[in-house]
């Protein structure tokens, strides 16, 4: 397998850096988190055995950069970078879309907006607790994530966020250590650089997004939503779940956890690339 073919893109306020790797139908990967590109080191290259693979940094992280560094980020603008990679590389065809968690946000506005450019998309974990009967006491853990940020500083903010997502009766020190792989603990130090973004810009805005319900139950037929089957009962696993049930379609479930991308990455790939043949 060659190198990926990298670009970079003029968007609204930012320019975007994007890579291509393999050949065929369009397969769009929406990175969530503090991830970017190397949110997919894992299963790209095996996915581009069918597919044109497409990954970039989302705005304001690693390599993608905006012109005012202290801009409020936005789910609408977000999708519609992830709309214009479409527009240049797959001009006039839909394609295939993956998105996992804050990346699954942006994915599922971008279906609901130009369902025309999506013709599946697979939503892994899309933190949307708008949609949730409890929706009132996630505001509050994400008003209290931004007072910590500002009071006490990044780490005790992201013990703040951490706590609010595992379920109920777990705790942190209660999880088994999970080794990860050499490449992905390799890029570990790349992605903490992008925490003091995603912890002030992306997650008060993005959990604060409420999807068009209605709109996604006229596109359901190319919806897939999904979750870690490890995550049950977590706060991620819960509005795909409760998604799934309104819309009346199946759950899928990939291995591992919130980040199974991360820690299952052969059989992750495996079951993502099998979902779109279905």
């Amino acid at each position: 397998m060659t190198g990926p073919t990298i670009g970079s893109l003029r968007v609204n306020g930012a320019t975007l850096h994007y890579e291509v790797r393999g050949q065929g139908p369009l397969l769009l990967l929406v990175p969530g988190g503090t991830g970017g590109v190397s949110s997919f080191d894992g299963i790209a290259d095996d996915l581009a055995a069918a597919y044109t693979v497409v990954t970039y940094d989302p705005r304001g992280m690693s390599r993608s950069t905006l012109d005012d560094p202290e801009a409020e980020q936005q789910v609408a603008e977000h999708a519609d970078d992830a709309l214009r990679i479409l527009e240049l590389l797959s001009p006039g065809e839909p394609a295939r879309v993956f998105g996992s968690s804050s990346g699954a946000i942006a994915a599922l506005h971008l279906l609901t907006a130009h369902p025309e450019r999506v013709e599946r998309l697979v939503a892994h974990e899309p933190p949307v607790v708008e949609v949730l009967p409890d929706a009132s006491a996630h505001r509050l853990l994400i008003a209290r994530v931004q007072a910590t940020l500002r009071a006490e500083g990044l780490m005790p903010a992201m013990a703040v966020f951490a706590a609010g997502l595992k379920k109920a009766g777990d705790s942190i020190e209660q999880k088994a250590e999970i080794k990860l792989p050499p490449q992905a603990a390799a890029r570990v130090e790349r992605t903490m650089a992008n925490l003091p973004f995603f912890v002030g810009r992306i997650v008060p805005s993005f959990m604060s997004y409420a999807p068009d319900i209605q709109r996604l139950e006229a596109l359901s037929d190319r919806l897939v939503l999904a979750c870690g089957q490890d995550s049950r009962g977590e706060l991620p696993y819960r509005p795909a779940a409760f998604l799934a049930e309104r819309l009346g379609t199946d759950l899928l479930h990939f291995p591992g956890g919130h980040t199974g991308l991360t820690t299952h990455p052969a059989e992750f790939g495996e079951l993502l690339a099998k979902a779109f043949r279905a």
